[in-house]
């Protein structure tokens, strides 16, 4: 990867079936990051199994299961580059099963770009109230990614027949509910594509889109804003895997939010406390001197065991403002959906970063007008769909989180309970473990 390019994150979104690591194995194959013969291999074993039009989503999805079941599980992170920009692209899972994974992935990216399956049914089976198009966008706005590209793909199908009066259905009702999420989307640009065929993206492969006059998808790539990298504020790296390495020893996967590493500092994982040197950092398989604010890296640390350290800790400078782990935290929470009355004692999952824990609702202390903030009732004996709150949690495993307004992706989650989304919130305010409350200044 060229380090004289600006690196962004990008996170391949949407619905379960909507082609997203089709999509993603062609848009590397043609960035010349796959070699053909890598996928005409791919292509003769994916016809074995009776999967022939599975050969360009093998690129990314490698786990037995993956391809047995044909939806992706776990997220897979690529590298490959546009003419202005370097990037990184992860495509996370869709399918509701695995939703903890999409969240982590997505928790990693600076940019999301939601697929659609444009085909009839399909992309209304992801609108409905529960649909997972719906669920992805909230869960992307919520997780801080501002920037989105949304390509509607399966123009080629039967059922569609690159018809333009389709494309424009789903991007008027699509436009009215990120708009409702929060996103800008006379800003978005949405794409038509087939991303079996190739159509848009990276150049128009054929004259049934002659209509489109628009970006294709590398275009719009290059027409991204590079976000501001806090590199003056003090380390953080939440984790997202961890691997035994034979020669290197014990490297932690995660994208570096805040500061900036270097051989040779001494970082503590929190919630555990462990501290440990970092030996040398690496990047899509090429060692650097030194990472940053959004760089997806692994980093090699001394004498500390793979069981040790997992996903959701997070790394800092044990000399620099260290993260720890929380005893409780206050929040403002919206309740998205939830079928009744949510009391204290309430404990659903918390999915902050790269950690899924659950947390306890010890005293809703105050019910908020979900518009304005303003206080409604102090005390409430519960919330329900549609409150806003403000809320101590406490969580019931260790956790390490931190305020809002100090790390912005340390200090924003998701509400979740039986795999489905209940709210999302902010952290205001933290206590650490056997450290006097922090005040919210």
């Amino acid at each position: 990867m060229t380090n004289a390019k600006l690196h962004i994150s990008l996170v391949v979104i949407g619905h379960s079936d909507a082609g997203k690591s089709t999509m993603t194995g062609h848009l590397l194959f043609k960035s010349g990051c796959i070699d053909e013969s890598l996928i005409e291999n791919y292509e003769k074993e994916a016809r074995e199994l009776g999967k022939s039009s599975y050969k360009y989503a093998w690129v990314v999805d490698n786990l037995k299961a993956e391809r047995e079941r044909g939806v992706s599980i776990d997220i897979s992170v690529w590298s490959f580059e546009s003419p202005k920009y370097a990037f990184t692209i992860i495509d996370a899972p869709g399918h509701r099963d695995f939703i903890k994974n999409m969240i982590t992935g997505t928790s990693q990216a600076d940019v999301a770009i939601l697929l659609i399956d444009a085909s009839q049914g399909a992309f209304e089976t992801g609108m409905l109230k529960n649909g997972e198009t719906r669920e992805h966008a909230l869960l992307a706005y919520t997780l801080g990614l501002k920037q989105m590209i949304v390509l509607i793909n399966k123009m080629d199908d039967e059922s569609v027949q690159y018809s333009e009066a389709r494309y424009q259905e789903i991007k008027a009702e699509l436009s009215d509910y990120l708009k409702k999420v929060g996103y800008k989307s006379m800003k978005i640009p949405f794409i038509p594509i087939s991303a079996w065929v190739g159509d848009n993206i990276i150049e128009k492969e054929s004259t049934y889109l002659s209509w489109y006059q628009g970006p294709t998808l590398m275009e719009a790539l290059d027409k991204l804003i590079p976000p501001k990298r806090p590199t003056e504020r003090p380390l953080r790296i939440p984790v997202q895997d961890v691997y035994k390495i034979g020669s290197v020893g014990t490297v932690p996967i995660g994208r570096v939010e805040t500061g900036i590493l270097k051989p040779g500092i001494q970082v503590m994982f929190a919630p555990t406390g462990i501290v440990a040197k970092v030996d040398s950092i690496e990047m899509h398989r090429e060692f650097i001197p030194e990472a940053f604010p959004g760089d997806n890296i692994g980093f090699s640390v001394r004498n500390v065991k793979v069981k040790d350290v997992h996903r959701g800790h997070v790394a800092s400078d044990s000399n620099c403002d260290p993260a720890y782990a929380v005893a409780s935290f206050e929040a403002q929470v919206i309740i998205i959906d939830h079928p009744g009355q949510i009391s204290n004692g309430y404990s659903p999952i918390i999915d902050c970063h790269t950690a899924h824990v659950a947390c306890t609702f010890t005293n809703i202390k105050q019910k908020l007008d979900r518009r304005t903030g303003v206080k409604i009732e102090d005390s409430p004996p519960f919330v329900q769909s549609g409150d806003a709150c403000i809320v101590d949690l406490e969580p019931t495993k260790p956790l390490c989180v931190e305020p809002f307004v100090d790390y912005p992706p340390l200090g924003r989650f998701v509400i979740r309970d039986m795999n489905k989304v209940v709210g999302v919130g902010v952290i205001k305010s933290t206590v650490k473990k056997g450290v006097a409350p922090i005040p919210n200044i």
